[in-house]
């Protein structure tokens, strides 16, 4: 067995290097690292994907706060909150009629979004 070893590697000098013993230890700590340790590459892949989800989902929230802050800060003036309430809730003084335009253009996109 030893013998046909010897012959493979004087048919082929790159079996020298790879049953170098520096090459294997090197070999070996490099596959432990990679994939066996408890902090492997593949793990940090993993956790610096989920890293930037939560810095993206935290950019977003922030964005968020401060609108609806400036929002908030708005609506404590009477004149917005009467203002907000007629653009979005549709509401009217007694002594008012409301009259809803729809053009056609929206008609269409509003079909055409029911197909999904």
């Amino acid at each position: 067995m030893f013998k046909k070893l010897q012959q493979l590697r004087l048919k082929y000098p790159f079996l020298k290097i790879i049953w170098n013993r520096y090459f294997l230890v090197l070999l070996f700590f490099l596959v432990w690292i990679l994939f066996l340790d408890n902090y492997s590459y593949l793990d940090h892949r993993v956790l610096n994907k989920e890293i930037d989800e939560l810095e993206a989902n935290k950019k977003y929230y922030k964005d968020e706060i401060t609108a609806d802050s400036i929002k908030i800060k708005r609506l404590q003036n009477p004149d917005m909150i009467e203002k907000y309430a007629r653009e979005k809730y549709f509401m009217k003084k007694d002594s008012e009629d409301i009259y809803i335009i729809e053009f056609e253009d929206d008609l269409h996109n509003e079909e055409s979004n029911k197909d999904f």
